[in-house]
């Protein structure tokens, strides 16, 4: 009896032993680890400079983003303008560490500059990780300040050294104002670059310079009397997707009705694409699988969080175009690629005199 008492004992302290630790074990949080976002601050490396309409979408996004990472880090933003998004384009590729912690944003001048071989472009546009972004497509239009006398279209032909403004070679606006003087058959046309968005429009009231390519909503944000008081002359509209009307502009002449051959018309097409993956935000090649996936989703949730579309429209002045990271991989992949096309797209966007038409 002894024996079987102290075999009894024994096995019911094991028994204890064993229950005890079990529920120490699965009590609620004791294994749970705390999300990787939890206490780190995210770096948006900006490819523009900031106070810009570019700079408050960013903003706009990255405060709902903030709020729907696990762990809700903090983010900031730096600023690193150059080439159209080109300096920060590079920079995420290869300068930044690939831990999740650092987040490029940059224009959609980084995708023309890859596909048109850029001079210093030393990123492949596929190999980016995409999270997203909310500007794409939209309408740009080019203006001139009343002062230049190009009332209409045959006046605008006519002015010979029209003053060109754009942030740098390679920015969209750049590139889609050359395309315009390249199918329209302008005088002389002189591109001065080197400002920040917000710093060409001060220069044309300066009479430093005469004219730009710009967003349409951009315009009707920051300065709605150049439209509403006609201080402006608006001449050409640029419809990304095609066939969508500005509410304010719809009556302006599309920019490919000026394209005269099939090879133009595919010109303005691939410079189209170039802007439907809008601006967006991307991580480098080698950031953790895992990582991408926690951003992702967390872009995501932030586009649908029901309050976003009015934030954005407070911050931004436009409703948001979301355009998520399956539709940018697949809008890169069916670029159109024709080296003749390509070939004469990059002549037109370059630094050099455009080519003949």
């Amino acid at each position: 009896m002894k024996w079987n008492f102290r075999f009894c004992f024994v096995v019911w302290s094991v028994a204890i032993v064993i229950f005890v630790g079990a529920g120490v074990f699965f009590l609620p949080g004791a294994n749970a680890q705390a999300p990787f976002y939890q206490g780190k601050i995210i770096t948006v490396v900006q490819g523009r400079e900031p106070g810009g309409t570019g700079d408050q979408r960013a903003k706009a996004v990255t405060k709902f983003l903030e709020k729907h990472i696990p762990g809700n880090p903090k983010i900031v933003h730096q600023y690193m303008a150059g080439g159209g998004g080109l300096r920060a384009a590079n920079h995420t590729y290869a300068g930044m560490p690939p831990d999740g912690l650092t987040i490029g944003s940059v224009s959609s001048g980084m995708l023309g500059s890859a596909v048109l071989g850029g001079t210093g472009v030393s990123y492949q546009i596929e190999k980016f990780h995409y999270l997203g972004a909310a500007d794409a497509g939209g309408q740009y239009v080019f203006y001139t300040r009343k002062e230049v006398g190009a009332g209409n279209l045959e006046k605008l032909r006519a002015t010979s050294g029209i003053r060109i403004g754009a942030q740098s070679v390679g920015h969209s606006n750049y590139n889609i104002a050359r395309l315009l003087a390249y199918l329209m058959d302008l005088k002389e046309p002189r591109f001065v670059t080197g400002y920040s968005s917000p710093e060409i429009d001060a220069a044309i009231l300066r009479g430093e310079l005469d004219s730009r390519f710009n967003q349409a909503d951009s315009v009707l944000q920051r300065n709605p009397e150049w439209l509403e008081k006609r201080l402006m002359d608006f001449h050409v509209i640029l419809e990304i997707p095609k066939g969508i009307k500005h509410p304010k502009f719809g009556n302006l002449p599309e920019l490919e009705t000026f394209a005269k051959t099939e090879r133009e018309h595919q010109l303005v097409a691939l410079q189209r694409g170039f802007r439907v993956v809008g601006s967006p935000f991307i991580l480098p090649p080698a950031t953790p699988r895992e990582r991408v996936a926690i951003l992702q989703e967390a872009m995501a949730k932030a586009f649908r969080d029901p309050e976003f579309p009015t934030e954005f429209k407070k911050m931004v002045g436009d409703s948001a175009e979301i355009v998520m990271p399956d539709v940018m991989d697949k809008t890169i992949k069916e670029l159109p690629r024709s080296p003749e096309i390509v070939e004469l797209l990059k002549k037109i966007a370059g630094p050099n005199p455009l080519p003949p038409r």
